[in-house]
C-alpha cells in the first residue's frame, strides 16, 4: 500500500519510487491510494497494480482509506512526513511501514526530512533508507497510443495549483502572439476549473477554438498532445512534470519555489526559468514576485535556444 494522495505532478515526481517498490516486491499487489483520476496515469507508470482513490483539500492528508482487505505487508508513506499521513497508514496495520522519521510518531524509525531536498530525490532516498535501490532519473512515460490533437504545437498551460504560480496570462498571450508571428502553431490548455482563464488567454492571443483546449482533456489526449508537442510552456505544475516524463523540450517558470526542489532534470532540453529570492507560498492568492521578474522575452529566447538543439530522444527511463 503506497500512500500519495496528491496531484498530477506529485504523482510523476513520485514515479522513480514506484518503480523501485515494484522491483522491490515483485510478487507482490502494488495499489496505490491516489485520486481516482489520476487512474491511467498510474497504470501508464507500469508500476501499479490497482488505484485505491483517495483525495482530500488541498494538500492534506485523507481522513480514511477504503481499504477492506487484510493488512498489507508493507504501507509506504509517499505522501508527507508527519504525524496525519503515518497514523493513517498504521490504522490498516501493515507489518511494515517505510516512512520518514517525525518527533510527534517515535515509534516510525525512518531517516529524516530534508525541506530543501529536491522531490524525485527525496522519496528515493527514503526507500535508500531501508535497502531498496531507487533511481531518481527512472520518469520516463511510454507514448500514448492516442493521436495528438495538435502534434507539433507549443502548448502554453497558464494555470497551476495557486494563483502564485500563475504567470500573468497577458504574457502568456505576449509569447503566443510572438510565436505566431513566425508561423508556429500555439495551443493552450488547462485544468478542469481552469476554463475562464483558458478563455481569457485564447481571447488575448486571437487563438481559433481549434487551439483552445480548456475544461481538462483526459490523461490519453493530453499525455499525447505533450508527447508531440514542439514544445510545453508553463509554471511549476503537473504539465511540466508530463513533458519531462515524454522528454518533450519544456520551459517550466518558477515562483515561488524554485527549480532545486521541484524543477526538471538537468538535461538541454528542459529549461527552467528562475530569479533567485526568498521562498513564497506556494499556495499563495497573488503571483509571486519571483514569477513576475519573467518576462515574455526570457521565455522566448529560452525557447529559441531549444529550437536550436539536435538532441536525441533519451532513452526509455532516462531524463
Amino acid at each position: 500500500m503506497v500512500l500519495r494522495a496528491l496531484g498530477l505532478g506529485d504523482l510523476l515526481a513520485g514515479v522513480p519510487a514506484l518503480r523501485a517498490l515494484r522491483r522491490a516486491y515483485p510478487g507482490h499487489e502494488l495499489v496505490l491510494a491516489t485520486p481516482a483520476e489520476l487512474a491511467p496515469v498510474a497504470a501508464a507508470t507500469g508500476a501499479v497494480d490497482r488505484v485505491l482513490p483517495a483525495a482530500a483539500p488541498g494538500r492534506a492528508v485523507p481522513r480514511t482509506l477504503d481499504w477492506t482487505g487484510p493488512p498489507p505487508d508493507v504501507a509506504v508513506d509517499l505522501h508527507g512526513n508527519g504525524p496525519p499521513s503515518h497514523r493513517l497508514l498504521t490504522r490498516l496495520r501493515p507489518r511494515r511501514l517505510l516512512a520518514f522519521a517525525h518527533p510527534d510518531t517515535p515509534e516510525v524509525d525512518g531517516p529524516p526530512w530534508y525541506a530543501e531536498e529536491h522531490e524525485r530525490e527525496r522519496w528515493c532516498r527514503l526507500l535508500r533508507a531501508y535497502g531498496i535501490d531507487a533511481d531518481p532519473t527512472d520518469l520516463r512515460l511510454p507514448r500514448p497510443p492516442a493521436p495528438s490533437p495538435a502534434p507539433g504545437a507549443v502548448v502554453l498551460h497558464p494555470g497551476a495549483g495557486a494563483p502564485s504560480r500563475c504567470w500573468p496570462v497577458e504574457r502568456y498571450a505576449a509569447v503566443a502572439e510572438a510565436l505566431r508571428a513566425r508561423g508556429r502553431r500555439v495551443v493552450v490548455t488547462g485544468g478542469a476549473d481552469e476554463a475562464d482563464l483558458v478563455a481569457r488567454l485564447a481571447k488575448r492571443a486571437d487563438l481559433p477554438d481549434t487551439d483552445v483546449f480548456g475544461g481538462g482533456l483526459p490523461y490519453d489526449r493530453l499525455s499525447a498532445l505533450v508527447a508531440d508537442a514542439r514544445a510545453v510552456v508553463s509554471g511549476d505544475t503537473g504539465i511540466a512534470h508530463l513533458a519531462v516524463a515524454h522528454a518533450t523540450p519544456s520551459v517550466t517558470l518558477f515562483g515561488p519555489v524554485p527549480p532545486s526542489r521541484w524543477g526538471p532534470p538537468p538535461h538541454p532540453r528542459h529549461r527552467a526559468l528562475w530569479h533567485p529570492g526568498p521562498d513564497g507560498d506556494p499556495h499563495g492568492r497573488r503571483t509571486d514576485p519571483a514569477l513576475l521578474r519573467i518576462t515574455p522575452d526570457a521565455v522566448l529566447r529560452a525557447l529559441d535556444a531549444l529550437d536550436a538543439l539536435d538532441v536525441p530522444d533519451a532513452p526509455e527511463g532516462g531524463p
